[in-house]
């Protein structure tokens, strides 16, 4: 790959697949290789039928979508431990006319990587990014109290930088799977604070709603008409009259405005295609002040309970009720 705009060099061991990387879609993510945000893209597109191209920022790999520097891009967007990842978030709500097309959940595990041969006890200088030392803060705090934590531009960085340096006193707090990339040593695993810490990674391109799965989320930016009182309850009403569940509901700083204008991120479950969820979006346009659609496509884990098709089926019952009763209707 000819390193371009902000794309990092791909050439990395493990990672480049033999043929004609033109003939072949272009995924852009967060980088550099060894990232868990490659980890995950890994479960849905390995380097050999997709080419893997890293970016030195969530907004890079975005604005690369955007361009057509790249056929889709994979950033994450929340995390169980830390929330949401509001720098993705909102170069979505606000920066960016991109679709959600996919999602990944994996479980994070965060590893303590020096150069072979080094030990743990020679460490003095830990390099990481913030959210993975906070994830780790009281293992930090009270294995490694006395070590200078270094932030850098990724996990991967904070790997690939100790494997280039001599120094057997630098350590990285990484993915697993950079030890692999980067021929590094883990001195110890699964250092995080709380168990269960997992991602969530989002695929998205600049068209193309994904086709209904039966098990699917819907992201949507719903702007306020008016600041005023009942106006969140007055949203949440819409989901509520239909016996739709919503996944995550947040509120965000329009960044147009002053203090107080904010609007609200929501992920439903259901589908653009389905009846009540479409009837739900076609309600909001109208009686607020803005809708942006992020995207309907197939969610991650375990499907979800079957209350929203029961529904379905009361509504289409409700609609044969008026339609017999408008039949009668005389001129």
């Amino acid at each position: 790959m000819t390193d371009t705009g902000n794309a990092l060099s791909d050439e990395t061991p493990g990672d480049a697949a033999p043929g004609d990387h033109a003939a072949r879609r272009r995924i852009g993510f967060f980088g550099p290789f060894g990232t868990f945000t490659q980890q995950a893209l890994r479960t849905i597109e390995s380097p050999e039928s997709a080419e893997h191209v890293p970016f030195r920022t969530v907004p890079d790999v975005l604005d690369a979508v955007q361009s057509g520097e790249v056929d889709a891009g994979f950033v994450p967007i929340e995390n169980s431990i830390e929330g949401m990842v509001n720098f993705t978030q909102d170069a979505l709500a606000f920066d960016h006319d991109l679709i959600i097309t996919n999602e990944v959940v994996i479980d994070i595990e965060h590893c303590l990587l020096v150069r072979p041969g080094a030990s743990l006890d020679d460490v003095t200088t830990l390099l990481s990014i913030p959210v993975a030392t906070a994830q780790c803060h009281r293992y930090l705090r009270e294995r490694l109290a006395e070590v200078e934590i270094v932030p850098a531009s990724s996990t991967a960085d904070a790997a690939r930088r100790v494997s280039e340096s001599d120094d057997p006193t630098v350590a990285a707090l990484a993915p697993r799977v950079a030890a692999e990339v980067y021929g590094l040593d883990i001195a110890e695993a699964d250092v995080a604070d709380h168990a269960g810490n997992q991602t969530r990674f989002v695929m998205v391109a600049t068209s193309g709603v994904a086709a209904p799965t039966g098990h699917d989320r819907t992201a949507l930016v719903v702007y306020q008409r008016s600041d005023e009182p009942g106006s969140l309850i007055a949203i949440l009403q819409e989901f509520a009259a239909r016996r739709i569940n919503l996944s995550n509901l947040f509120s965000r700083p329009t960044k147009a405005g002053g203090l107080g204008d904010y609007c609200f991120i929501m992920y439903a479950e259901g589908h653009v295609s389905d009846e009540l969820l479409a009837d739900t979006m076609r309600s909001l346009h109208a009686k607020q002040g803005g809708v942006k659609f992020l995207g309907s496509y197939p969610a991650a884990g375990e499907a979800a309970a079957t209350e929203r098709q029961h529904a379905g089926g009361r509504w289409r019952d409700a609609d044969d009720w008026l339609a017999d009763i408008r039949a009668n209707i005389t001129g």
